[in-house]
């Protein structure tokens, strides 16, 4: 089995909870929620190296990727990836 693996650079723990911040304002969730924002090496030919993968743990969990470390991450970056469930909130 394949697993993926975290990568070895450290995360600034302030830009880990700005991600989180910008998924609870780009996603219609309750805070009771948990989001888990995670650095990991990515092994996907064609790919960076290194991608950030969010999990929102609603039912069914959902999870997106983003092909840049989490240090990179602007608000814009999840402007495409994160959909609102609802249209009026795009």
């Amino acid at each position: 089995m394949n697993l993926p693996s975290r990568s070895k650079s450290k995360t600034d723990p302030n830009k880990v909870a700005q991600v989180r911040d910008w998924v609870y304002n780009r996603l219609p969730i309750s805070p009771d929620i948990a989001v888990s924002v995670n650095q990991l090496i990515c092994k996907e030919p064609g790919y960076p190296p290194i991608k950030t993968v969010i999990a929102v743990m609603t039912r069914p969990p959902q999870q997106y990727k983003i092909y840049k470390p989490i240090a990179d991450l602007n608000y814009s970056d999840f402007h495409n990836i994160l959909r609102p469930t609802c249209p009026e909130l795009d």
